[in-house]
């Protein structure tokens, strides 16, 4: 079995986001998936069994704004992994997509750094803002479940 877990978000407008983030985004959330996906399917062919799992995201099926770059990669997971599954299905193989939503993890701090980092156009200030406050929020009712209760009422 293989699980594929690795990912993060370099969150920021697509238009002030620096090419070598995005590369390097695609590089951490697809690439390496790949590569090891590439790694074990010769041993799962010759045992003719296994399970891939690859972990993608909820933004594999939405798109979040200031997020183009994360969703893209996240969307590419979700079209690799379903190709695979019908390449390798006659070896035995299973292909699973897990897509979770928030979880408690340093996801949404490190994604509003980047958000911080590479949006740096004024035009989008006000979205920016909007978007900084969504990801806190989400890292503090990651951080501790009863934030939404709070938020909520």
């Amino acid at each position: 079995m293989l699980i594929n877990n690795a990912g993060y978000g370099a969150y920021g407008a697509i238009e002030t986001v620096p090419i070598s983030t995005a590369k390097r985004q695609f590089e951490v959330n697809l690439f390496g998936t790949a590569r090891l996906i590439q790694a074990v399917l010769p041993l799962m062919r010759a045992q003719h069994s296994g399970r891939i799992i690859n972990v993608t995201s909820i933004a594999g099926k939405i798109y979040q704004p200031l997020g183009g770059w994360y969703v893209a990669t996240k969307h590419a997971l979700e079209g690799l992994s379903d190709t695979l599954r019908s390449e390798v299905k006659s070896f035995g193989i299973q292909v699973v997509i897990v897509e979770p939503g928030l979880i408690q993890t340093e996801w949404a701090k490190i994604a509003d750094q980047n958000l911080q980092t590479n949006t740096t156009a004024k035009a989008y200030a006000p979205l920016t803002a909007k978007t900084d406050a969504l990801l806190k929020l989400a890292y503090r009712w990651a951080s501790d479940p009863h934030v939404i209760a709070q938020v909520m009422g």
